[in-house]
């Protein structure tokens, strides 16, 4: 058993209850009172840990029990937790809702109980009174492994209304220990994939300070610390459970064969290369290997989405982390490989267009043998073109010869599982790893371009390299985009999965490495 860290899962009733707004709030009030306070997200959430890491000035860790598995969960908490007051990890849809509607795979329930970690549950309260007491009681009493030890009303119309929810649920279990009010102003703004990143121009400081006062004034925070206190020492971890076969490659839909690639044109003489940015927040650089390659990130308000275990995981097998924007740089970093993140480059389309002088630094990486692995947005931009919802195509890197077409509705959603078809430069055939999806773009053939002048640099041939299973449903589909060092991908992966993953890319960057010291 590992020592006691005081912890508390913020769990809801469902999507939409408020969930981050009640861990962003608990968060910043214990911090404002000096504690140290550990964030994590149940699921493979991008988003929510934007806000934590506003609320705390730390960084959030994902606690995916799909991806993830046990093992990596528990050592993943236990390492970030380490020398917190008390950690707070906030719940994924509604508390038993997970990959499956008959089990708890991949549940905030499942993390819950790996962790040994009491919950508060989170209950959208407007236009409810007594009703609370049934709707507490059923979350309370579907799971007797489950401790749901505090409940937490949002949207409260006002003290009054607080008070006519703590007396339906006076004389049972668990108490309703404060809430939220409602208060529209102040509410955390949306996108499409839920809550927008939390940057500070889109959500000024005051915001978060205003939820942390909130809390302190409305949730009986001695309570809870109480409550995450009471928590017993954590459980070891095991070994993880390996991950379920894949079918074989034989079964997999051919994806839409993809048209060549239309021709670079010539970039214009390109300015001094900005110095690089530290490593993305989260990347730790304790018990890192000895350095082997330098891994350039696309990090800006484009591409952000980093799952920090992931970039830990590249550090502690050698590679240096160095951030780049592709909006902003005109020219890559000295590196030996690159890694494009998944974001919101649809909504930064003009302005990644107008760097030309950068996605022809990219292109001239990948003739040059480069590794690039990309990821969702990552593929986007290396597409032909961003065609957005207006209609207008932006030209983007030209690497994979399609377009990406936003759409008005959700085009993939849920948890994957890859088989890679070929090798990579993630590493051999056959490497397994789990990841999940949720993107409204699609890939579709580019529009016809002028010929190509004679000169122009011949085109990439494009494999697909993955076999990708659903986990729901379990459709099998060929996708990942392979040319020579390139590798794309809708999916976004989890690499506690397989470590065999970030080590692979790692050993590629040192191999490019080598070949350009020659």
């Amino acid at each position: 058993m590992s020592p006691a860290i005081p912890r508390l899962v913020v769990a809801g009733t469902a999507s939409g209850v408020g969930k981050t707004t009640a861990t962003v709030a608990i968060a910043r009030a214990l911090r404002a009172r000096g504690l140290r306070v550990a964030l994590f997200k149940c699921g493979p959430d991008y988003l929510d840990p934007t806000y934590h890491g506003r609320a705390v000035a730390g960084t959030s860790h994902n606690l995916d029990g799909w991806m993830m598995g046990r093992d990596a969960v528990l050592s993943t908490f236990a390492a970030e937790a380490a020398g917190a007051d008390v950690a707070l990890i906030e719940g994924v849809m509604g508390l038993f809702d997970g990959a499956s509607p008959t089990g708890e795979e991949g549940s905030t329930a499942e993390v819950a109980k790996w962790l040994e970690a009491p919950v508060a549950l989170v209950v959208d309260a407007s236009g409810m009174a007594r009703s609370v007491a049934a709707l507490v009681q059923g979350f309370a009493g579907f799971d007797p492994a489950l401790r749901v030890a505090a409940v937490v009303c949002n949207q409260v119309g006002s003290r009054g209304h607080l008070d006519i929810l703590r007396q339906a649920q006076a004389h049972r279990s668990p108490p309703v220990i404060g809430g939220l009010p409602r208060d529209e102003a102040q509410r955390f703004p949306e996108r499409h994939l839920g809550l927008r990143t939390a940057d500070e121009a889109a959500i000024p400081e005051g915001r978060f300070d205003h939820w942390g006062a909130q809390a302190e004034a409305w949730i009986g925070l001695d309570a809870l610390l109480e409550i995450a206190r009471r928590a017993p020492a954590l459980p070891a971890a095991s070994d993880a459970e390996e991950a379920p076969a894949l079918p074989a490659a034989s079964d997999a839909e051919e994806a839409p064969a993809l048209p060549a690639a239309s021709d670079a044109e010539e970039a214009p003489a390109l300015p001094a290369a900005s110095d690089a940015n530290a490593a993305p927040a989260g990347a730790a650089a304790a018990g890192a290997a000895p350095r082997r390659a330098r891994i350039g990130v696309a990090f800006d308000e484009a591409f952000h989405f980093y799952y920090a275990d992931n970039l830990r995981r590249l550090e502690a097998a050698g590679a240096e982390l160095v951030r780049f924007s592709p909006i902003r740089d005109a020219r890559l970093p000295d590196v030996d490989a690159l890694y494009l993140g998944g974001g919101y480059p649809e909504v930064h389309a003009e302005r990644l267009t107008e760097n030309a002088a950068l996605r022809a630094e990219i292109r001239a990486f990948a003739g040059g043998g480069g590794p690039i692995y990309a990821e969702c947005g990552g593929l986007m931009y290396l597409t032909e073109a961003i065609r957005t919802l207006d209609g207008r195509a932006h030209s983007m890197v030209g690497l994979v010869p399609a377009e990406a077409v936003m759409c008005e509705k959700l085009q993939a959603l849920g948890y994957v599982e890859v088989e890679t078809q070929a090798r990579t430069i993630l590493g051999g055939a056959g490497l397994r790893f789990r990841g999940h999806q949720f993107r409204y773009s699609e890939l579709r053939p580019a529009a016809p371009a002028t010929p190509p002048s004679p000169a122009a640099e011949a085109p990439l041939p494009i494999e697909h390299a993955y076999s990708v299973r659903r986990r729901r449903g379990g459709q099998v589909a060929r996708e990942g985009y392979r040319a020579q060092g390139v590798l794309a991908s809708y999916v976004h992966a989890h690499w506690a999965s397989n470590p065999l993953v970030p080590e692979g890319l790692v050993a590629s960057a040192a191999a490019h490495r080598k070949e350009r010291a020659r």
